[in-house]
């Protein structure tokens, strides 16, 4: 059984993979689990450059096949924003509650139509020489006029999905991650593992 490095230290981020890749032929390993102090600085301006950079990173540092993500909330009345950025969003040392407060007043008396918005995750995994491939997945939704609920993390509680009148933030674990972004982009990342290239430079 071939190890698979999960690069995060976020314990909800690594609750939703080990569960979605749950039935790989894989040992899930995670940055607790391997002798490797490093971070890696998101410079892309893409979700997807960002993933790469850290899969690749990760994966020549420890010589393992390596997963690593980009996701955030893209809000269309907010031009795409918070984005790439949305760890960091009105600062990295803002609470989560901060950055609802900020968001909902920016988006103070806007009808519902008008605050749509997404979630987007990209998923990269790389070989250790290099090679990689990425897979993304999105969440369609708008954003609520107060956060409700307390499953799930991070914007979660004001990210309405309209079909179902809940946010994430209302929805079990185990239907977030049939829905979510990260779990859509998942799926496609198991699909892509149950058939990866066995030879070490990538290649089939």
């Amino acid at each position: 059984m071939r190890d698979l490095l999960l690069a995060t230290t976020n314990q909800h981020k690594l609750e939703e993979y080990r569960a979605i890749f749950s039935d790989l032929p894989f040992r899930l390993l995670s940055l607790h689990d391997i002798p490797l102090k490093m971070d890696v600085e998101e410079t892309g301006t893409t979700f997807t450059e960002n993933a790469e950079l850290k899969a690749i990173a990760y994966a020549k540092a420890s010589g393992l096949l390596s997963l690593a993500d980009d996701s955030g909330l893209e809000i269309d009345a907010l031009g795409g924003a918070p984005g790439v950025y949305s760890a960091r969003f009105a600062g990295s040392e803002a609470s989560y509650e901060t950055r609802f407060r900020l968001i909902l007043e920016q988006l103070k008396g806007l009808p519902a139509e008008k605050r749509t918005a997404r979630f987007r995750c990209v998923i990269a995994i790389a070989e250790p020489s290099g090679y990689c491939q990425t897979v993304e997945g999105i969440l369609e939704g708008r954003i609520a006029d107060a956060p409700h609920g307390e499953q799930g993390f991070g914007y979660d509680p004001i990210f309405l999905v309209p079909e179902l009148g809940k946010t994430t933030a209302e929805l079990a674990p185990e239907q977030k991650n049939r829905i979510s972004h990260r779990g859509r982009a998942a799926q496609l990342a198991a699909a892509l593992l149950r058939n990866w290239p066995i030879s070490s430079a990538g290649k089939v």
